[in-house]
């Protein structure tokens, strides 16, 4: 299985402390064991999983999908307007 990023997910983490980005992968390894971990989404998001983890008391989103046998990293971010951005960056690829 390889992992892929996708650009946004990449900038977001760019920004993250050396212990935020622990946690991620630590987050990213249990979805490469068990890719239903996720919620997956209906409508206009069908085929996207969503992982909500903590990292300090914020709550996070991570958005990811199959692409066979590999996992593609889409957007990460609190909730505050985090579908509406995730619908937008679907639609603008």
């Amino acid at each position: 299985m390889k992992i892929y990023q996708s650009r946004s997910f990449e900038k977001k983490t760019k920004r993250m402390h050396k212990r935020e980005k622990e946690i991620l992968d630590q987050e990213i390894r249990s979805i490469a064991n068990n890719p239903s971990i996720g919620d997956e989404k209906k409508g206009d998001l069908k085929g996207i999983f969503v992982h909500k983890f903590k990292i300090k008391t914020a709550e996070y989103l991570l958005a990811y999908r199959m692409v066979g046998e590999d996992l593609e990293l889409i957007m990460i971010g609190p909730h505050e307007n985090y579908y509406r951005d995730l619908k937008h960056y679907l639609k603008s690829q």
